[in-house]
């Protein structure tokens, strides 16, 4: 598909930018429906104002590691000490520290 340079006002500031013929072949190839609606000037400022810099900016999803996971304090099934673990614990199901976790999966 044979793209032509659009010219495109930015939400945030107010000013022209250009949407490349080579940006537009990107974002249909990544199957992106919109155009995008801030310059790359504001596109930059907003990412670095999200946690994490970017997208996806959280724990294991894409990078970043800003968000925190929340912990739920244990006692391990195995060696009975004090943990946490990153989910809820449920009655009758054993929850296990990190080193017995380890040697159960084993």
């Amino acid at each position: 598909m044979d793209y032509a340079d659009k010219t495109l006002k930015c939400s945030d500031c107010g000013n022209d930018f250009i949407f490349s013929a080579s940006e537009q072949d990107f974002f249909n190839s990544k199957g992106f429906v919109n155009e995008p609606g801030r310059c790359p000037d504001c596109r930059a400022i907003r990412k670095r104002q999200r946690p994490g810099g970017g997208y996806g900016g959280g724990g294991g999803y894409g990078g970043g590691g800003a968000r925190q996971r929340q912990m739920y304090p244990a006692v391990c099934a195995s060696c009975g000490k004090d943990c946490e673990v990153p989910f809820e614990p449920r009655d009758g199901r054993p929850v296990y520290c990190s080193d017995c976790y380890s040697t159960q999966r084993q």
